[in-house]
């Protein structure tokens, strides 16, 4: 069973950064893909970085130029370092990781970004 806990989530003003984490336990074989969602109140959850564990970063275009996504595949754990935040990016940001035809999700963090 693969479990997936993130970390970094708070509250941070305008023009402010935050790292998140994101750590898979459990046995994962094989090509994988790690990254980030976030859902907003009354919003559906949106894709904002995704980066395969051979392959390129793909960003949604809300975080391009701001969000940087990095993984550790000797630690099956993947980041996001978030800077000049706008009071949009607040979410609930969940990690998720798909491999083998299975998709796996953290609890999510909150990241709430004051004006």
């Amino acid at each position: 069973q693969v479990q997936l806990v993130e970390s970094g989530g708070g509250l941070v003003q305008a023009g402010g950064s935050l790292r998140l984490s994101c750590a898979a336990s459990g046995r994962i074989f094989g090509p994988n893909v790690m990254g980030w969602y976030r859902q907003a109140p009354g919003n559906q959850r949106e894709l904002v970085a995704s980066l395969p564990s051979g392959g390129n970063t793909d960003y949604a275009d809300s975080a391009k130029g701001r969000f940087t996504i990095s993984r550790d595949n000797a630690k099956n754990a993947v980041y996001l370092q978030m800077n000049s935040l706008k009071p949009e990016d607040t979410a609930v940001y969940y990690c998720y990781l798909s491999a083998a035809s299975f998709n796996y999700w953290g609890q999510g963090t909150q990241v709430t970004v004051s004006s």
